[in-house]
């Protein structure tokens, strides 16, 4: 404990200006170090993220990139109705036929490497000269499924690119349940997404960027879903009950016989999944007049993994809402089932109608003052079903006619909004990693039901509001919480900084008072503090 010596035994007058002097800059420091670090706190948060402008008007392969091949712009994606679109890749040595989901709401890769009763087929890594062991174990949990497995690398091809091969990281799937769709025909995923959200953390490199780094390729790819292919051949899928789809995917740039028109871009908005920003959702050109930002709350990603169009609660009930006043008049009552998904509606095959049903509108951040609008029909999102054996009933118009059944392509979401398949298969999407962007332009995917309805882009159009402002902003409960933490650091820099001025104001006192050393027992107690 150090000892308070009395100023009248010492030549105080020179030492009390620099004791004073001393006394005003402890506390200027200790004050600016507290409310510094109080305010990093407060404003240094990102509660919106930043906005990327700089946008693309039109593509060109750099001259020392490899020239991007041409059956890479040809058929080359497959599926089911409902089970996503899948390509194939050949694995190991000697090559083994895989078929992998393209999902670009994920960043892994990963394969069966064990007996399942949903799948035919899967990756025999003993049967692989070039397999290799990483040890890491990895498991992914969904909303109703999970799978887990052991990371290794092996050498891939796709085989649309059979002149590149490349070893990507690769999850060798051991267990899963309610992952695997018997009849699916995929045995795997291919996750497109940055390397934030890869498993088992951010440290694993993703398949594509193996792919890009190893290939010299542009960091792009391109897809066309279309759906059923039996409209490329007619436009009219009613008379077949075969529900395959098909696509095609370009890796290193686009493909021009894919799109036609113009190609609108959105800024990426983050590098984790696919980001982007809606500034409005409108039903026949009439808006919901929701706040913006619950349209991306808490994200908007576009994602080829997921069926439908997903969005948060509030505006998913909102729109439901505004097509339900639309559809009043139609013969066949729509109960409140069918747009929860649990039931399906069938028409004759002559009989849909589809002109009793509106458009929905999506309108995208472009530039700071403009946007563009991607136009959904109905003869997108009600969703063609062959088997409607899963559904809890069946709302037919006519019994024994032959008749086609449809699911609402559009649901409530707890994550998000998702921009699945069902917006996809009306356009051509470049997913433009090099400069931050996603590309919409129209397909020339064949229009579905020979109805001479497509799906549209309109744009770009000029805005005068601030939708900047469409950034999902956290909860005012976290803001509030920052302030305690904020009021909390201020009151210990106040604590800190009142023994200092208890001793000025006892240096003076004692200056004026007289008192001799050792009369005031607190004295050591506030200098050791």
């Amino acid at each position: 404990m150090a000892e308070f010596i009395c100023p009248r035994t010492r030549n105080y007058k020179g030492e009390r200006k620099d004791l004073v002097l001393l006394t005003v800059v402890v506390l200027f420091s200790v004050f600016e170090l507290c409310c510094c670090h109080a305010s990093e706190r407060i404003y240094h948060v990102p509660l919106k993220r930043s906005i990327v402008t700089t946008l693309m008007t039109g593509y060109s392969v750099e001259s020392d990139r490899r020239a991007i091949d041409k059956r890479s712009a040809s058929k080359n994606l497959y599926g089911h109705a409902g089970e996503g679109y899948y390509l194939e890749m050949l694995v190991g040595s000697p090559p083994q036929k895989i078929n992998v989901l393209v999902d670009t709401g994920s960043s892994n890769l990963a394969i069966a490497a064990s007996p399942s009763p949903e799948i035919t087929t899967y990756f025999h890594r003993d049967q692989s000269s070039t397999y290799v062991k990483d040890g890491r174990e990895v498991h992914v949990p969904y909303t109703q499924g999970e799978w887990s497995g052991e990371l290794g690398q092996d050498d891939i091809t796709l085989t649309f690119l059979p002149n590149v091969t490349f070893r990507p990281n690769i999850v060798c799937i051991t267990s899963s349940r309610n992952f695997f769709i018997n009849g699916s025909e995929w045995q795997g995923i291919v996750g497109l997404a940055y390397r934030v959200i890869a498993r088992p953390d951010s440290s694993l490199t993703p398949f594509f960027d193996t792919l890009i780094e190893e290939s010299k390729l542009n960091n792009t790819f391109s897809i066309q879903l279309c759906g059923r292919p039996s409209s490329d051949i007619s436009g009219d899928i009613s008379s077949s009950n075969d529900d395959s789809m098909g696509g095609s995917m370009t890796i290193g740039g686009i493909s021009s016989d894919l799109y036609k028109g113009n190609i609108f871009y959105t800024p990426i908005q983050k590098e984790w999944y696919y980001e982007v920003l809606i500034t409005d959702i409108e039903v026949d050109q009439a808006s919901l007049n929701l706040d913006c930002k619950e349209y991306n709350f808490d994200k908007t990603i576009v994602d080829s993994g997921t069926t439908n169009v997903r969005f948060p609660d509030k505006v998913f009930k909102t729109l439901v809402a505004q097509i339900t006043a639309k559809v009043l008049n139609i013969e066949t009552k729509i109960p409140e089932t069918f747009w929860n998904g649990e039931e399906v509606i069938c028409w004759n095959d002559t009989d849909v109608p589809f002109n009793a049903f509106p458009t929905i509108s999506l309108s995208f951040f472009k530039t700071k003052n403009s946007i563009f609008k991607l136009h959904l029909s109905p003869q997108k999102y009600l969703r063609l079903v062959t088997d409607t054996s899963s559904f809890m009933s069946v709302i037919s118009k006519l019994d024994n006619i032959p008749q086609k059944c449809f699911k609402f392509g559009i649901s409530s979401s707890e994550s998000g909004t998702v921009l699945g398949a069902v917006l996809m298969e009306g356009y051509y999407v470049i997913f433009d990693r090099e400069n931050k962007q996603i590309g919409f332009a129209s397909t020339t995917c064949p229009a579905v039901y020979n109805t001479g309805s497509t799906d549209t882009i309109q744009g770009p159009i000029i805005v005068t509001k601030n939708i900047t402002d469409c950034f999902y902003v956290k909860s005012t409960n976290d803001q509030s919480a920052l302030m305690v933490v904020a009021y909390v650091m201020a009151g210990v820099c106040a604590l800190c900084l009142l023994p200092l001025i208890i001793m000025v104001i006892q240096w003076q006192y004692r200056r004026s008072c007289g008192k001799q050393p050792g009369t005031d027992t607190d004295s050591g107690i506030l200098i050791d503090k």
